[in-house]
């Protein structure tokens, strides 16, 4: 393949693109960017268009559009179907941005010498979704395509892919696929490649405590009534014991234990704990006992305060006891557990530890499954065979901490597989200020990707004949 000529000749081109892109505020969390998000799926047709796709649609949903494209060659080949999402997450704290989100500029660092655009979406997942427009580009211009794909690029999958359900329950002729193709991952470092084979489910719900009718004087009331400030915050302190393990009944039921012996295989991948609390700041490690930092992010579930507030927070002081307290949490879960058996257990313990001077609400907002993906596949081997063919190693098997809850869906639908080629890195600062994507990564995703189109065709021709 003439892929790193045809990359060395477009190089600026590639990152224009992109960085037009990373231009539109795509964030579908807040109604007041509809347009923009509308603006982004136009964008995206139109660079599909454009990269050699013979058929591309903007499909309506219940919420944002769906971007479907493809290019069928042959339908006795094996067809990849590629998923990514052109949302993003919103950019708050606009304050700690080194450069306005979506202003894309690119710097040098430590880690990326030759550079990384910084941008809100760079890494998750517009940049990494791209790379896939591009890598098709170049197997069209180079007349390589082995075999055939389809695109689906999703509006909402940074608030639980809530549409998406729907359009594959409508769509299964139509996305009929051989394996799913996804970037929305990272891999160990630039110089070790690694395969996702294990992602995490997720439960995410709002809480609300409430007490009295209105906010009251702290000193007319303080001490005689309940403060749902101080509730909430001991109701969330006891959803933890001294182990940080969670106490909530019944979580711990469904957990899949592993193994030591995998336990064993998955501490040999490279770890600097030094490097790591250096990284992030952070002065030691924290979480469950019994359990290493890459297990505690991983294999092993989590609880979290995502954001909590009440009472009065402006210039000053305001001596109040607010009426009402709030948290928004999530729950990071490990396969078997099912999120919305989860949601029920969260549910049912957090109304019943609250004392009787308040009254509770719990909302539940989204949710997913986890998913583990064998190693002995012939996608797996298709994305080991090219990172090997790229970075001249085979990729290390990681299972990542986050959550794609579509990739459980994906199997109850399409009855397919999927195959995670990551290219982030964990310093790529997703979903917080000052999120930036290599544009090492970013041109080393495109060089790659074109090589599991190659290896899965061959493989799966030969199994399949």
């Amino acid at each position: 393949m003439n892929i790193n000529t045809y990359i060395d000749k477009h190089r600026q081109r590639f990152i224009d693109e992109l960085v037009e892109l990373l231009k539109i505020p795509s964030v579908s969390a807040d109604p007041n960017f509809k347009k923009e998000v509308l603006l982004t799926a136009d964008a995206v047709k139109i660079n599909l268009e454009a990269a050699g796709c013979d058929k591309v649609e903007i499909c309506e949903t219940p919420g944002n559009p769906i971007v479907y494209g493809e290019k069928i060659i042959d339908e006795s080949l094996p067809t990849v179907l590629v998923y990514g999402h052109y949302d993003v997450q919103p950019p708050d704290p606009l304050d700690l941005w080194s450069s306005p989100p979506f202003d894309p500029v690119i710097k040098k660092t430590e880690i990326h010498p030759e550079g990384a655009i910084f941008a809100r979406g760079a890494c998750d997942d517009k940049g990494q979704m791209y790379m896939h427009v591009k890598a098709l580009e170049i197997m069209i211009q180079n007349d390589e395509l082995p075999c055939n794909v389809k695109f689906m690029i999703e509006g909402e999958e940074e608030v639980g892919s809530v549409s998406l359900e729907w359009y594959l329950e409508h769509n299964q002729d139509k996305l009929t696929n051989d394996v799913v193709l996804i970037s929305d991952t990272g891999m160990i470092s630039k110089e070790v490649p690694s395969i996702t084979t294990g992602l995490r489910g997720l439960s995410y719900v709002e809480v609300e405590v409430e007490s009295s009718n209105r906010d009251l004087h702290s000193g007319l009331y303080g001490g005689a009534v309940a403060n749902p400030i101080n509730i909430l915050s001991k109701m969330i302190a006891s959803l933890h014991d001294d182990d940080n393990h969670i106490t909530i009944p019944g979580f711990y039921d469904k957990v899949d234990v592993l193994s030591e012996l995998e336990r064993e295989k998955m501490a040999e991948a490279p770890f600097d704990l030094e490097e790591y609390k250096n990284h992030i700041g952070i002065n030691d490690v924290h979480g469950e006992n019994g359990y290493s930092t890459n297990e505690r992010n991983s294999i092993r579930p989590a609880l979290d305060v995502n954001g909590i507030w009440g009472g009065y927070t402006g210039e000053g002081a305001k001596t109040v006891i607010p009426s009402k307290a709030f948290a928004k949490i999530s729950m990071r879960l490990v396969p078997n557990q099912d999120w919305r058996e989860i949601t029920d257990l969260f549910k049912t313990h957090f109304e019943n530890i609250a004392p009787k001077s308040v009254k509770v609400k719990v909302t539940p907002h989204h949710g997913g499954q986890g998913y583990v993906t064998p190693i002995d596949s012939i996608e797996y081997k298709a994305a080991d065979l090219a990172f090997h063919d790229v970075f001249g190693k085979a990729a290390v098997p990681q299972r990542s901490g986050g959550s794609i809850p579509i990739v459980s869906l994906f199997e109850k639908y399409l009855q397919s597989k999927t195959v995670l080629m990551g290219f982030g890195l964990n310093s790529d600062a997703i979903h917080s200020p000052n999120e930036h994507f290599g544009i090492w990564n970013y041109l080393k995703g495109i060089e790659t990707i074109p090589y599991f189109y190659k290896h899965f065709t061959k493989l799966y021709t030969e199994t399949n004949h």
